[in-house]
């Protein structure tokens, strides 16, 4: 069982215990400003575990983050705590450059109830996390405290959502709404976490939500996303990427607790810096 105390000290969560509206919106906003998406496991060949006391091990209390199902299995987790009915659904994304005509299902997000309406939340999707869970219903486009999105129904009975950048809009990920189980994550996740093709074994991915603004890092390059518009620089020394990655993504690396050489991770960074 999750330890709320915990989790709600490590996103500086104080309010209300209650399955309202009002908690899954500001836990839905503190938790990816608290907590980064990153990848190093992957990166470093180590498995990452979803069992829930592994998760909250790594994103709790070693002051970690993680991918998709790490975070959405942990929010998931204290939604229930609180009394929250949630469905754990699956994605197949078609964010990034080239997406596969039919990409496998490799993201985790969650259809949850509050006060009689049903709301999609979904805290680990990277560089386009959402900032607020948004209401499920097909062609409203909803603000949020950074961008626009939509949710659109499919001629299939299959769901799309949209997100808005300056006047443009994206596809994001596209979804169903069949319950999964672990077991359904297993599979997935070991794909994300092994597989050689999977973007998550060979590139470093790192993002965090801010007050109006994201973070995001892609091997060397660090972007920022506030006001409208896109800045990058590209960082070119070891050093740096572990300064950005402890500072601005708040990220306690992997080798402050033994669980990787400051060499092994240190090879691992500069792998990344010399990625084309």
């Amino acid at each position: 069982m999750l330890n709320l105390d915990a989790y709600f000290t490590r996103i500086s969560y104080t309010g209300p215990r209650t399955p309202t509206l009002a908690t899954l919106r500001e836990l839905h906003a503190l938790h990816p400003q608290a907590i980064a998406f990153e990848n190093l496991s992957p990166l470093l060949g180590q498995s990452v575990s979803l069992e829930l006391a592994d998760i909250e091990a790594k994103l709790v209390r070693a002051g970690r983050g993680g991918y998709c199902f790490e975070h959405n299995r942990l929010f998931q987790a204290a939604l229930e705590a609180l009394g929250f009915c949630v469905m754990p659904l699956a994605a197949r994304v078609l964010w990034g450059p080239s997406p596969a005509a039919v990409p496998p299902r490799t993201h985790m997000l969650l259809l949850v109830e509050a006060q009689g309406e049903r709301w999609i939340a979904d805290v680990g999707f990277g560089g386009v996390t959402l900032p607020t869970p948004l209401r499920f219903e097909a062609g409203t486009t909803q603000d949020t405290p950074h961008e626009a999105f939509q949710l659109h129904a499919l001629e299939d009975g299959g769901w799309l959502l949209r997100v808005r950048l300056g006047e443009v809009w994206r596809d994001v990920y596209r979804f169903d709404l069949v319950r999964q189980f672990d077991v359904d994550y297993a599979v997935s996740n070991f794909y994300v976490n092994k597989h050689p093709e999977s973007p998550f074994v060979s590139n470093l991915l790192a993002a965090r939500l801010a007050a109006g603004e994201r973070h995001t890092l892609f091997n060397g390059r660090l972007g920022h996303y506030a006001s409208g518009s896109f800045s990058h620089r590209d960082l070119t020394r070891v050093a740096q990427l572990r300064q950005v990655l402890e500072e601005i993504f708040r990220i306690r690396l992997p080798d402050a607790d033994g669980l990787v050489t400051p060499t092994d991770l240190d090879a691992a960074l500069q792998r990344c810096i010399d990625a084309p």
